[in-house]
C-alpha cells in the first residue's frame, strides 16, 4: 500500500478545503491532552483537549500575500517553526474539541484570504473646509465670551 493511501484516523483525508485552499494531513499535527474545562471527575481521566499545529508553508492555494497576512493574523499563535498552534478545550468530547479547533483554523485562513481594500487618498472639498473653519470660529467666539475679555474686540 502506498504511503499516500494511509489515512490519519484523527483527521479527515483533506483537513481544510475551501475553494482553492487545501491542507494535506502531513502538514497537520494533532494532540490530545487533559483539559481543565467542564466534565467533573471525568476531566481527570479523559484527554479531551485538542491541540492542532499547522505548517503555514504547506498550505496549498494561498497567495504569498495571503500567507503573510495569515502569519500576521496568527500573532502569538505562530510558533518559531512557522506553525500555527490552536487549541480547544471548551467541550467535553475529543471530537467536538477537534471540530472546534479545525473551525477556528478555517476561519483564520478565510480571513487571511480576504485582501484588504487599498485606501485612496482624498482631499476635503472646498465646502467642507469652509464649514469646518466656520464652526471653529463659532466655537472660539463662545470660548472668548466666557472670559471677561481677551478677545480681538478688546
Amino acid at each position: 500500500m502506498p504511503a499516500d493511501d494511509v489515512q490519519n484516523p484523527i483527521l479527515p483525508a483533506a483537513l481544510i478545503e475551501l475553494g482553492r485552499v487545501r491542507v494535506p494531513t502531513s502538514a497537520v499535527r494533532v494532540q490530545f491532552s487533559r483539559s481543565s474545562g467542564p466534565g467533573g471527575q471525568n476531566v481527570n481521566k479523559v484527554n479531551s483537549r485538542c491541540e492542532i499545529w499547522l505548517k503555514v508553508a504547506e498550505i496549498t492555494g494561498l497567495t504569498e500575500a495571503a500567507r503573510s497576512r495569515l502569519r500576521t493574523m496568527a500573532g502569538s499563535r505562530l510558533t518559531v517553526a512557522d506553525e500555527i498552534h490552536l487549541d480547544a478545550h471548551e467541550n467535553r468530547s475529543q471530537e467536538q474539541n477537534r471540530a472546534t479547533a479545525i473551525e477556528r483554523l478555517r476561519e483564520l485562513i478565510v480571513q487571511a484570504m480576504v485582501e484588504p481594500k487599498r485606501r485612496r487618498k482624498t482631499k476635503p472639498s472646498y465646502g467642507s473646509k469652509q464649514r469646518r473653519l466656520a464652526s471653529k470660529k463659532i466655537r472660539g467666539d463662545i470660548k472668548r465670551g466666557r472670559s471677561g475679555g481677551g478677545g480681538a474686540d478688546d
